[in-house]
């Protein structure tokens, strides 16, 4: 097949210069882990010049005591990002803009679509929120105009798709990227009961169902370990529920930097996840690539990413009781376990960056009216370096 890559007069390949606009690692979520692997991935196409702008800039120098200060961090933290925006997007041809819901995304990205739009360029507004449908029904005004300004509207999973087009807005899929190069895959054989939680410590994740499942999980191994990394909130208040459970072996490790979460998946047995809300979760997907099994509530886009029996085991949302029904299970069916596991890093090659990089250059070539076709010879140049 003949590349259609645009060529320069010199020959080379003309790239598309791509601005991502995210939050920064120093906000320690699913969004600027899965930025920073677009921004990591994209800067060794040749057909893409990538850059990236956090939501979350930081003052210089002296300055920067300013954002210690409670109200004072938001306002200049604000105003320092709309500046770097109005600098900054003048230069690319696609401004790439991650989004969560609420007053996040009044913030930060319904300001970076406006200021893109008032420069003319090209918008890839990356919605990435589970809250999705509460928030465009609850704040029409403030969402679903920004949403329609975009050039292109695009999640990480159908169920945000399906979401979408219940208020008549079209979206496209294309999935969060596994990290594979941090994650060993592993079966555990025999299953221990060494539990793990990655969540932040907010009401929406409902981590006190696991609590509450494993205090019943306990009363049948007593020896059972649960790590939870994550902060929030509901820190105190988990801590003191743990605590009033009487469970033991309990650690909260507070906030994890995402190079070094790889060691705690080495060291789980089982991984629990226990949302009211949510869309696709990539501490799932990270269980996935590193042999974890996963037992999860079906909240949200979590069934169109795990299937029960199948790839992991699937619970009703805050039902303490059968989570540690299922977790049980889980440790006393070696079978079972070992098929989801199996079946579950299988399902890893639909999220491996191979599987997803053509979906995003074509995306940016469309919206700068240069199509790029799939080539082999050129796909042999950036062979992924993880083998599933």
């Amino acid at each position: 097949m003949k590349l259609t890559l645009p060529q320069s007069r010199n020959n080379e390949i003309q790239k598309v210069r791509v601005l991502i606009v995210a939050p920064s690692l120093q906000i320690r979520g699913g969004q600027a882990v899965q930025a920073q692997h677009l921004v990591r991935h994209l800067s060794d196409e040749p057909s893409v010049e990538v850059s990236f702008l956090p939501h979350n800039p930081r003052l210089p120098g002296p300055l920067s005591f300013l954002q210690s200060i409670k109200y004072v961090r938001t306002i200049v933290t604000s105003l320092l990002y709309y500046l770097m925006l109005v600098l900054r997007i003048p230069q690319y041809d696609v401004i790439h803009i991650f989004s969560a819901s609420y007053f996040s995304f009044l913030l930060a990205p319904a300001p970076a679509v406006l200021i893109a739009k008032w420069f003319g360029k090209k918008t890839v507004l990356n919605y990435r929120s589970g809250e999705a449908e509460d928030h465009l029904r609850t704040w029409p005004r403030t969402s679903i105009p920004i949403l329609e300004m975009a050039d292109e509207l695009v999640v990480p999973s159908e169920y945000l798709v399906n979401t979408f087009k219940k208020f008549g807005l079209e979206a496209k899929a294309i999935a969060n990227v596994i990290d594979f190069e941090r994650f060993r895959f592993s079966e555990r054989q025999p299953l221990q009961p060494r539990f793990l939680s990655n969540r932040n410590l907010y009401p929406l994740y409902n981590i006190a169902c696991i609590l509450r499942a494993f205090r019943i999980i306990q009363e049948k191994f007593p020896e059972a370990t649960l790590k939870i990394a994550g902060d929030g909130q509901q820190r105190e208040y988990l801590k003191d529920l743990a605590r009033d459970l009487g469970l033991r072996n309990v650690d909260f490790l507070g906030s994890v930097a995402p190079e070094e979460m790889s060691k705690l998946y080495d060291e789980a047995h089982i991984f629990l996840n226990s949302p009211n809300i949510d869309n696709l979760p990539g501490s799932i997907l990270d269980s996935f690539a590193s042999g974890v099994p996963v037992l999860t509530t079906c909240a949200g886009g979590i069934p169109y990413i795990v299937t029960h029996e199948r790839t992991g085991l699937l619970v009703p949302r805050n039902d303490a009781e059968a989570m540690a029904a299922s977790a049980i299970k889980l440790l006393e069916s070696p079978e079972l376990s070992t098929r989801i596991v199996r079946n579950a890093h299988r399902a890893c090659e639909l999220y491996s960056w191979s599987a997803v990089r053509w979906k995003w250059l074509n995306l940016y070539r469309q919206l700068t009216k240069q199509t790029v076709k799939a080539d082999a010879q050129l796909d042999k140049l950036h062979q992924p370096s993880y083998l599933l």
